[in-house]
């Protein structure tokens, strides 16, 4: 399993329309080209010296194939919209990371 995670630092003054916009249409749009089976919006609780808030999206996918093929079909069309509505209000960068194994906690 693939992990496409995406961090962005997000100004207040623009926070709440971001949230409802990444909650609402962007991750929905994200998942919807089939290319991720879920998604995660996760706030960082360390606070920025740059201020704003920190999320992390974590998106997850069956291979690095499929995720080449939405940085290719999907990607500049999804992020061309966010950077329309936010500009500099919102700093991103992206990581890819491969899950190794799972643990889970035994509750017998």
């Amino acid at each position: 399993m693939i992990l496409y995670n995406v961090t962005i630092n997000i100004d207040n003054s623009v926070h709440d329309i971001w949230l409802n916009w990444m909650q609402e249409k962007h991750i929905p749009e994200v998942l919807a080209t089939g290319k991720f089976t879920t998604a995660r919006l996760i706030k960082v609780l360390i606070e920025e010296e740059m201020g704003g808030t920190t999320y992390a999206i974590q998106y997850t996918t069956d291979s690095k194939d499929t995720l080449d093929k939405y940085y290719l079909e999907d990607a500049p069309r999804l992020r061309e919209e966010g950077v329309r509505l936010f500009g500099d209000k919102m700093v991103a960068f992206r990581t890819e990371l491969e899950l190794v194994s799972e643990f889970w906690q035994n509750k017998n």
